[in-house]
């Protein structure tokens, strides 16, 4: 009872954080939103005995991905308001890509329906006296080995990019200089003048 409560309310606040994500207008507000889906789709995970997918999830979107993006947005000088004028010339296209993957999803929905035996064709065994950690273990770093590395790559890259983003020259946007300040010396900055009394500059 107690664990159908705790899913329930689980998946509740995933669906309705994943809402709030992409009808926030503030992309600060929608980033703290998907870090709130993230913990609770973590707890889903820990639910269904998966709890190295659960760190994986806490730890690599939440702990990385997410403050990364959220530091990126914050950091770059991003006019949201015209972003927004062109909502309606792409919506045909968003509306494209929600349709192919609402369908993609129903269609491995209705797979399990259609055939239940269909999820264990791909699956792999855990073998006995085996936890799912050191199996997961197994098949990720022996039969994906590869994969695990090029995502790795791609994430490096992201994060490549993100820095590269945040350090490019902007008009109007003064930067500091440590070495210009160090060598300022204070008769460039500092002027004397006499004032008489009485008188102002």
């Amino acid at each position: 009872m107690i664990q159908a409560l705790a899913f329930y309310m689980f998946a509740f606040m995933t669906i309705a954080s994943a809402i709030l994500v992409i009808s926030s207008r503030n992309p600060v507000h929608s980033v703290l939103f998907l870090i709130l889906a993230f913990f609770n789709a973590a707890g889903l995970f820990v639910l269904l005995g998966a709890e190295f997918l659960a760190m994986i999830l806490v730890v690599v979107y939440v702990g990385a991905v997410a403050v990364l993006f959220m530091f990126v947005v914050m950091m770059l000088d991003i006019n949201f308001v015209e972003m927004r004028q062109g909502f309606l010339q792409y919506l045909p296209i968003g509306g494209l890509v929600g349709l192919i993957l609402a369908s993609e999803l129903l269609t491995l929905a209705g797979s399990w329906i259609i055939s239940p035996d269909a999820s264990r064709v791909g699956a792999a065994p855990i073998p006995d006296g085996v936890t799912n950690t050191h199996a997961l273990g197994q098949v990720l770093y022996t039969d994906y080995l590869y994969l695990f590395e090029a995502a790795g790559m791609i994430l490096l890259v992201a994060m490549i990019g993100a820095i590269v983003l945040t350090h490019r020259r902007r008009t109007g946007v003064r930067k500091q200089v440590i070495a210009d300040q160090l060598a300022r010396h204070p008769a460039d900055t500092i002027e004397l003048r006499k004032v008489d009394s009485g008188r102002g500059i």
